[in-house]
């Protein structure tokens, strides 16, 4: 065994493997994987093999059919057979709901190249007659779903990487971790079948990939990884004669069957019939530690668990009710919060990776392994990963909420999650001190990044939104609110924005390689992107100057509060490189690089916005500086005082109106609070919510992050070309300043385009959400061009917008242009300009 490696992979499941093997496929050979016992000895082996491409974020679902077509070639490579199964398969729809969610995966289909075909219950029956369908409204074929041999992917990842120079150590267990001073790490191992220790292996990166001991793995670090096991529990039929019948007679390879509505999965299993369930009450598994000697093994069944599930299977699918059951399978495999896996660099530990909680490996390890191996070995995924990316979890992730919400979405696996759906469990786990406040005003609550933020206020009755694909009971209430703003003023709370303060005496410069546009002067504020080396968009911030009576600088950062960690990471990375001494910032709220200081402020910093023509009137009573447009103009900031609360404001809203973001120390938030209302009240002062904020940056065609600013578009292809001051002699050079040049040579490939969209009317106008396929009937006739990324509806102006990508040749085109929302094709309109205020005159003046 070498005591030396670029890489080591902590973990023989088939996570690691794939990551092993797409490490040496990338070019990097001096790869090495340990493993405590044999391969796939975790949750692989008794993993049902299901395989499929459908997921709600459509990112993962490329990675998964890329996954699912990566099988033949590791099969071929290596000669190990991977039991390849592609029999197609059907999504079973038994409500309205539940069709329309089909539905809307199959648009999604269309521009991801998938091949997707909607069928009635007499179809579904035809194609697989072992269901029932008088349970039963529709149903979606997928060709890209099947079955395969776990224990023989694993290996044949882990053969195709041996092939290739790495090196495979089974029984070597990794039981502790260090950091040497010279930032690579010490894995400390020893031998699980001699008991013996054997040293330590150095490395410059490892990649913790230890599936049910991914957690016990993070530990050695100092992280609690937001990851949980759960009791999983599937059952094989005795065989099934009508199975040989049916194969003489079908066209189909096999079958693979999810009932939505029954939240079980079906398929054959050779001879047998294979049926597992998430039951809505799941088990965990070794909540607090797993054992170590833990191996493979199976936890005890418990069919009265799944009782309620069983029966429905057994109604829908009545060939379960003929035959006998031969074998009841129970394992772990382990969950995050959301259900999607945790990849990527570890913030504040350069070099430790991670890849765990891929519940679905067999349909995800493949994608996993190609993201991280790019991460790895060129600095960026080459996808789209936020959806998997560890950063969107932040240390309020604690056990007890991971466990809570691992539970609740396990429970949930089958269940649609409605767009304007907020899940119950673990809420209120971090609150602002506002929160009772806008509670007695009737919020409803939803969460982002762990923090109750009001998405909009009921004037009667409970305060709870009904869920639905089309408008909710928030639609009217949502309109009076934006109305309260474009006429007189309204209140919003910004606590749950991202906030960093950088100073000292490189803070200027530091900044200014780090962000695209000029760095404000005192008493300013910029609007700026940020981008990463490949020129793409991975930030869109609001930064702010503030100087003392000595000069000395103080910046604020403010941008998405989801990607917190997310940018965190990054600032501690460049912070890391430019620090000539090569100092390692810590994990904590503060980093420190040559001359430049990073604190992360989080909810300690929380704000409020007043936005409206009557929001200057309100300020005005509040402070001793005159707020005339002259004085204090649009981007001006400044620290000062609003009645008796010291705050920092700004000359900023996201509404596309005159306003002011006001931030203070949470200890003054509730007087802030009061300070305002109560100087507000003369004039209408209204509190308005996310919902409302959504519906008048669309009014401006206005992106955001997370939609249309993320790490696959470059910033022409954004709209956002004139914050990259690419010849401005006086910036200088910048991260990502020359891919940004060469793109904007090129020319982009696509662009941001607004449209109108015909949402229809009464109960069944809908509005786009995101995601939805762009229609252009061009001389090829009426195809899919580009996709959604956000929609809704923009009140002020009356208008069902949607924005999206569409190929640059045809950015400038009048159509005729349609948008596939729940199934049904509207007419767009391409908008030229925004539909409020496009010259910005309202938030100048």
């Amino acid at each position: 065994m070498k005591t030396q490696a670029q890489v080591v992979v902590i973990g023989g499941g088939v996570v690691g493997a794939s990551v092993l093997y797409h490490l040496t496929l990338a070019g990097w050979t001096d790869v090495m994987m340990v493993e405590r016992r044999e391969l796939t000895h975790g949750s692989t082996w008794h993993s049902a093999g299901g395989m499929h491409t459908l997921n709600g974020d459509p990112n993962v679902a490329a990675l998964q059919r890329y996954t699912v077509e990566l099988y033949d070639k590791i099969q071929a490579e290596s000669g190990r057979d991977c039991g390849i199964h592609m029999t197609g398969g059907l999504q079973l729809a038994d409500t309205p709901e539940r069709m329309d969610y089909l539905r809307m995966a199959h648009a999604r289909g269309r521009y991801l190249g998938m091949e997707t075909e909607l069928v009635s219950p007499k179809e579904a029956h035809e194609l697989v007659p072992f269901l029932d369908p008088k349970y039963f409204v529709g149903a979606m074929y997928d060709k890209h779903e099947g079955h395969v041999d776990p224990s023989g992917v694993t290996h044949a990842y882990a053969e195709c990487a041996q092939a290739r120079g790495a090196e495979i150590n089974k029984y070597v267990w990794v039981h502790d971790i260090t950091r040497t001073a010279d930032g690579t790490w010490n894995l400390h191992v020893h031998d699980t079948r001699k008991n013996e220790d054997l040293g330590m292996i150095n490395c410059e990166h490892f990649v913790n990939a230890g599936g049910l001991w991914a957690r016990e793995v993070g530990r050695m670090t100092g992280l609690e990884l937001p990851i949980l096991a759960m009791e999983h529990m599937y059952l094989i039929t005795e065989e099934v004669p009508q199975l040989t019948e049916w194969r003489q007679s079908s066209k189909m390879a096999g079958f693979h069957v999810v009932d939505l509505g029954g939240e079980i999965y079906m398929r054959e299993e050779g001879n047998s019939l294979l049926l597992g369930t998430y039951e809505r009450k799941g088990v965990p598994w070794a909540p607090h530690q797993t054992d170590w000697n833990f191996g493979a093994q199976l936890l005890t069944p418990d069919l009265e668990r799944i009782g309620d599930n069983l029966e429905v299977g057994f109604n829908h699918f009545p060939i379960f009710q003929e035959i006998g059951i031969k074998d009841t399978i129970n394992g772990p495999f382990t969950f995050a919060p959301d259900g999607n896996p945790l990849i990527g660099p570890v913030k504040g530990q350069p070099g430790h990776w991670l890849a765990c909680g891929v519940m679905a490996g067999l349909s995800q390890g493949g994608g996993v392994g190609l993201s991280m191996a790019n991460w790895m070995t060129e600095g960026d995924p080459g996808f789209d990963v936020w959806g998997m990316d560890n950063a969107r979890f932040g240390d309020w992730a604690t056990p007890r909420y991971t466990n809570s919400k691992v539970r609740e979405n396990y429970g949930r696996r089958f269940r649609i999650t409605f767009p304007n759906e907020e899940l119950p469990d673990a809420r209120e786990h971090m609150k602002s001190p506002i929160h009772d406040r806008l509670d007695s005003h009737n919020a409803v609550w939803g969460a982002s990044y762990g923090l109750e933020v009001a998405l909009w206020f009921q004037t009667q009755g409970k305060a709870e939104e009904t869920v639905t694909f089309r408008r909710s009971n928030a639609f009217d209430v949502v309109a009076e609110e934006v109305a309260a703003v474009r006429h007189g003023v309204g209140m919003f709370e910004t606590t749950g924005y991202a906030k960093y303060e950088v100073t000292g005496t490189g803070a200027r410069a530091w900044l200014n390689g780090l962000l695209t546009n000029n760095i404000p002067a005192p008493g300013r504020l910029a609007l700026t992107p940020m981008l990463n080396h490949q020129g793409k968009i991975i930030g869109d911030f609001t930064v702010g100057c503030l100087a003392d009576a000595l000069g000395d600088e103080r910046f604020m950062i403010f941008g998405s509060g989801a990607a917190q960690q997310y940018h965190e990471r990054w600032f501690r990375e460049q912070l890391r490189a430019s620090s000539s001494a090569g100092a390692v910032a810590g994990a904590g709220t503060r980093a420190t690089g040559d001359g430049v200081s990073l604190r992360v402020c989080g909810n300690e910093l929380t704000g409020l916005s007043i936005a409206g023509p009557s929001a200057r009137k309100v300020l005005d009573e509040l402070t001793d500086f005159n707020v005339s447009n002259d004085a204090f103009g649009f981007l001006d900031f400044r620290q000062t005082w609003v009645g008796s609360v010291p705050c920092m404001v700004g000359r900023v809203t996201f509404t596309g109106d005159l306003g002011y973001e006001i931030w203070c120390a949470a200890s003054f938030q509730q007087q802030l609070f009061d300070t305002l209302s109560e100087a507000g009240r003369p004039h209408g002062l209204r509190l308005f919510g996310l919902r409302a904020l959504d519906s008048m940056r669309l009014d401006k065609g206005w992106g955001s992050w997370g939609t249309e600013y993320r790490p696959i578009y470059n910033p022409f292809e954004a709209n956002m070309g004139w914050m990259v001051r690419l010849g401005d002699q006086a910036k200088g050079d910048f991260i990502g300043r020359d891919a940004a040049a060469a793109a904007k040579e090129a020319g982009p490939q696509r662009k941001l385009v607004l449209f109108e969209m015909d949402a229809g009317t009464g109960d069944e106008a809908a509005d786009c959400i995101g995601n939805e396929p762009i229609w252009h009937d061009g001389p090829d006739g009426n195809t899919v061009v580009g996709w959604v990324t956000s929609g809704g509806y923009a009140h002020h102006s009356e208008k069902s917008i949607a924005m999206g990508y569409v190929p640059a040749e045809h950015a400038a085109s009048d159509g005729p242009w349609e948008i596939e929302v729940v199934g049904v094709m509207r007419t767009a309109t391409r908008l030229a300009e925004a539909p409020f205020d496009p010259s910005g005159s309202r938030m100048r003046s």
